[in-house]
């Protein structure tokens, strides 16, 4: 049964009359008495009866409209509740994030905001929106080139652009050129990521323009491994700008003919963003992603 056409019968009961109902709701008449009608249909007795040239209530409408106050009054509450939780700014928030961006930004959220509940997440870049159905803000990371995330399962915060860089330890004769191509990338050993991780398509495209297939030693997602593999001189690594801490036994250089770079953007179910506390921990990840916008 509607709710709203229980709310119908029970104005009836209580005003008297449809055309009273019609009055004191703003619709006419007869739509008062079609979806009465309505009603009726999905009753197994009568609810209305004549009296006269009035519309009342039979026994079993007067015991239906009795029931009726108890379903608005569980309603009301049921949307008092949910109000209630979509505003309150303390309610608990879940984020999950890939491994630098867990790093660089998850101590700060977790000081400023106690209601967070981190995680990381170290999937492949098609895997991420699926974590909206388990987390609450998803952070996630997509290659400039790659497809778009789809704007019809999931709604998409812009974060920033993160330039990528080629790694080499500090000591490497590459670190003294000011200028690198991917030509004088090829020929080093190479540490990627995984098959499906963002990072790891991009050796395909400087394999491409240098024309030669590149070496690849090592395999490894986690950025603070690769980096201290890098330092190690065991191989070449792609490494994210901003979002990979800094350390002295490594430089980095962007490639001049081929800049490389990635989206990180936060991926959430649109209804979730109706909360309120969703909503300051969202702004709060867009301050630490601009640390420089911030007074």
């Amino acid at each position: 049964m509607d709710p709203h056409h229980l709310r119908l019968l029970r104005e009836l009961g209580d005003r008297g009359s449809v055309a009273a109902v019609a009055r004191a709701l703003h619709i006419t008449p007869s739509a008062v008495s079609q979806q009465l009608n309505t009603l009726q249909r999905s009753a197994r007795v009568p609810l209305t009866e004549r009296s006269g040239r009035r519309l009342v209530l039979t026994a079993a409408g007067r015991a239906l409209a009795a029931a009726a106050v108890e379903v608005m009054t569980a309603l009301d509450r049921a949307e008092r509740a949910v109000g209630g939780y979509l505003d309150d700014p303390s309610a608990p928030v879940t984020v999950c994030a890939f491994h630098s961006a867990a790093l660089t930004w998850f101590p700060a959220l977790a000081r400023r905001h106690g209601h967070v509940r981190c995680a990381d997440e170290d999937v492949a870049q098609a895997d991420f929106p699926s974590l909206v159905g388990d987390y609450d803000l998803v952070v996630a990371h997509r290659l400039a080139q790659h497809p778009p995330w789809p704007t019809d399962r999931v709604a998409v915060v812009p974060l920033i652009h993160e330039p990528i860089y080629v790694a080499m330890a500090a000591d490497s004769p590459l670190a003294a050129k000011p200028r690198l191509t991917a030509v004088d990338v090829a020929a080093q050993p190479w540490i990627s990521t995984h098959e499906g991780f963002p990072v790891g398509g991009v050796l395909t495209a400087i394999a491409a323009a240098a024309g030669r297939p590149l070496d690849i030693v090592h395999r490894i997602n986690e950025f603070t491994v690769v980096a201290s593999m890098v330092a190690a001189g065991a191989g070449l690594a792609l490494l994210p700008a901003h979002t990979s801490p800094p350390d002295p036994r490594l430089s980095l250089r962007p490639l001049d003919d081929l800049p490389i770079g990635r989206y990180i953007d936060v991926l959430t179910r649109p209804e979730t963003l109706h909360r309120a506390a969703v909503r300051t921990v969202l702004d709060t990840l867009r301050t630490l992603s601009h640390p420089t916008d911030s007074p």
